[in-house]
C-alpha cells in the first residue's frame, strides 16, 4: 500500500485542506467499527473495560510521537477546553496572571483567557507587526510582568513555525511558565515535548494527525502536577473512578486529574488510527514530502521557517485565485485575502506544479 493509500481522500480535485482537517484515514474508520462500534454492539454496557483500553492507547500512541510519559497525557474535547482547565487549576494568588500571546495565534486560546475573571487573569498580545518566531521579542515582554508564555508552535493563519524550545529556555530564565499550542503541527512537524521543558502543551488529532473533530489532548510536566487543583471535576478525575463513595474524593496523581465525568470514545477511536497512521509513515517522511510539495508549488521561497501550511496573501487577486482553485476543484480555506492550502503525502508532483501555475 503506498503512503496515499492510507487515507481516504474526498472525491474531486486535489485536497490542500489538511491544515483544516486531514483526511480520513483508512486505520481509523477501522478502528471506529473494530474498536468502538463492535464492542458496543457485542457487549453493550460490557464494553466499558474494552473502551478505556482504548484511551489507554490513545495516550500511548501520543508519548511514542512526541515524548513524554503516557500518564502526562489527558484526553480533552478540543484545545479550548484543555487550556481553560489548566489555567483555572493554577494557585491562586493576589494579583492577576499575565498570560502572553502573540496576536497571530488562533483566537479561540485568546478568547478563553479574555473570558476568565479580570481579577485572576490578563491577556497580553505581541503585536501582530512583530515576528512571532523572534525570541528576541517575546523576551522584551518577559523583562516585564508576565507570569505564563502561551507559544503557537504554528500559526494557522500564516504558517510560522515557532522556535519553542529557544523561546521556552529565555521564558524560564525569566521565571515565566510556558504553555505550547500545537494543533498545526503535531504530526507534520518532529517534536520530542521533554526537550522543551514546557509547562504543558495542548493538542488535537483533526489536522495532521488526521483523526477527526472531538480529540484534543493535553500534556502536562509531571512534576507541576502536584502544585495544581482543577476546579472542573467528574468520577474519572479521582485516583480510583470506580470506588463510588461521593464522601470520598483524591484526585489522580497523573494528568488524568484534568479529566471530568464520563468521557467520549468515539473520537479516540478514530483519532488512535489517525496517529498509528502517522507513525507508520513517520512524522520525518511526512515533513519531508511535504517541504518538497511545497518547493515545487513556491520555488523561490524559503520554506524552513514554515510550518507546512502555505498562506498565499494574494491581494486584489484573492478573488481571482479563488475562482481558479474552484475551477479545479481543489479543497482550500481563504481568510480574508489569504488562501490557505496544506500538501500532504496525499499530495502529488503534479498536483504542487498545478498550483505552481496558479499561484505564478
Amino acid at each position: 500500500m503506498s503512503l496515499s493509500e492510507k487515507f481516504i481522500v474526498p472525491a474531486g480535485g486535489p485536497y490542500f485542506l489538511t491544515h483544516s482537517a486531514g483526511p480520513m484515514t483508512r486505520l481509523g474508520k477501522s478502528y471506529l467499527d473494530k474498536h468502538y462500534l463492535s464492542p458496543w454492539q457485542d457487549k453493550g454496557g460490557d464494553a466499558w473495560p474494552y473502551w478505556l483500553t482504548l484511551l489507554d492507547r490513545f495516550n500511548g500512541a501520543l508519548s511514542k510521537l512526541l515524548g513524554g510519559r503516557e500518564d502526562e497525557f489527558a484526553p480533552q474535547s478540543n484545545l479550548s477546553a484543555g487550556l481553560a482547565k489548566y489555567l483555572l487549576a493554577l494557585p491562586s494568588r493576589d494579583t492577576p496572571l499575565k498570560i502572553l500571546m502573540h496576536a497571530d495565534a488562533f483566537p479561540s486560546m485568546g478568547f478563553v483567557v479574555s473570558s476568565l475573571p479580570p481579577e485572576g487573569y490578563e491577556l497580553v498580545l505581541i503585536d501582530e507587526k512583530q515576528p512571532a518566531n523572534d525570541p528576541n521579542v517575546w523576551e522584551e515582554y518577559f523583562r516585564g510582568d508576565i507570569d505564563i508564555a502561551l507559544i503557537t508552535h504554528v500559526h494557522s493563519a500564516t504558517g510560522v513555525l515557532s522556535p519553542v524550545e529557544d523561546i521556552t529556555r529565555i521564558a524560564k530564565e525569566n521565571n515565566v511558565r510556558v504553555l505550547v499550542d500545537v494543533a498545526q503541527s503535531a504530526g507534520l512537524i518532529p517534536i520530542h515535548i521533554p526537550s522543551w521543558n514546557a509547562d504543558a502543551v495542548f493538542g488535537s488529532c483533526i489536522k495532521w494527525l488526521c483523526g477527526g473533530p472531538g480529540a484534543g489532548w493535553m500534556w502536562v510536566r509531571r512534576e507541576t502536577l502536584s502544585e495544581l487543583t482543577p476546579i472542573t471535576t467528574g468520577w474519572f478525575s479521582h485516583t480510583n473512578p470506580f470506588e463510588f463513595n461521593i464522601r470520598n474524593f483524591e484526585f489522580s496523581e497523573t494528568a488524568k486529574k484534568f479529566w471530568d465525568g464520563t468521557p467520549s470514545v468515539a473520537p479516540y477511536a478514530m483519532a488512535l488510527g489517525g496517529i498509528e497512521t502517522v507513525l507508520d509513515i513517520g512524522v520525518d517522511q511526512i515533513r519531508k514530502t511535504n517541504l518538497e510539495l511545497l518547493q515545487i508549488a513556491r520555488p523561490n521561497f524559503d520554506f524552513s521557517e514554515n510550518g507546512g501550511t502555505l498562506c498565499f496573501k494574494a491581494g486584489y487577486h484573492a478573488n481571482e485565485l479563488e475562482n481558479k482553485l474552484k475551477a479545479m476543484k481543489a479543497f482550500f480555506d481563504r481568510r480574508g485575502k489569504t488562501i490557505r492550502l496544506s500538501l500532504h503525502v496525499t499530495n502529488t508532483p503534479d498536483q504542487a506544479n498545478r498550483l505552481r501555475r496558479l499561484l505564478e
